[in-house]
């Protein structure tokens, strides 16, 4: 290879900066993959690994066990989910403004009819768990199903203006069952968990009897972290299909 020849491959600008807009974009999506990473590892950690250690242990393997782990891994658990949604919808709110401004729509209608339509399917999650308190896998397991259906095809029919983007619809549907698993971590899984975790230490430090009503307790946090671990899936999947998979728009 002549020498011109070679430095021809090396020359011309390698880095080019994007616009101020690719770079907020940019980061925005980067924090959102970065926490997620932590919220949905720890989540598949406590669903694959820590959940059949702990059935192994004894009562007193557990009082020594729960309050060092648990508490430092809720407290990531808890705060990389606030993070990863606020991420998600900073990025998912200039993704709205970008297609509302080019196609005259409204930012608020979408952004509105998000919160309302995945506020809904939780309270009502909710509500099979903590109130009606289903405890049978697959049975909230079928209700969950349905009302997340429900959900995406409730967030697509009021979003379709023609201008609304793939990514718009997508995201649509995968933030909002990750909208519907923060809820789930922050309004379920750790304030069931804070008292069990309360009770454990009382029960190592002064021996205090653990309450009659714990493991019940235990077994509604277990099947909303099951749901989360189960969500994550078709989320995971929507929120890929966003870019790379024109599943509802070309």
């Amino acid at each position: 290879m002549q020498i011109p020849s070679l430095l021809a491959m090396f020359s011309g600008p390698i880095i080019m900066l994007p616009d101020a807009n690719a770079t907020t974009l940019m980061i925005f999506r980067w924090i959102h993959f970065l926490a997620g990473i932590t919220w949905i590892g720890l989540l598949y950690f406590f669903n694959l690994v820590n959940v059949p250690f702990m059935k192994e242990m004894d009562a007193a393997s557990k009082a020594k066990i729960v309050p060092s782990l648990m508490p430092r891994a809720l407290w990531w658990f808890r705060w990389a989910a606030v993070v990863t949604v606020l991420a998600g919808l900073a990025y998912f709110g200039k993704i709205v403004g970008a297609d509302a401004a080019n196609g005259g729509g409204s930012v608020g209608h979408v952004m509105g009819t998000f919160f309302l339509i995945w506020t809904i399917v939780f309270v009502l999650e909710y509500a099979a768990i903590m109130v009606v308190k289903v405890k049978k896998g697959p049975v909230l397991g079928t209700i969950v199903i349905i009302l997340v259906a429900a959900g995406a095809y409730f967030f697509l029919d009021f979003n379709q203006h023609g201008w609304e983007s793939n990514r718009l619809l997508s995201i649509g549907i995968g933030g909002g069952l990750g909208w519907v698993m923060m809820l789930n971590v922050w309004g379920i899984i750790w304030r069931i968990n804070k008292k069990v975790i309360n009770w454990t230490k009382a029960f190592a430090k002064d021996g205090t009897p653990i309450p009659a009503e714990s493991p019940a307790l235990a077994r509604l946090a277990f099947l909303a972290s099951r749901t989360n671990a189960w969500l994550s899936i078709p989320m995971l999947f929507f929120m890929g299909a966003a870019s790379h998979y024109p599943l509802f728009v070309k």
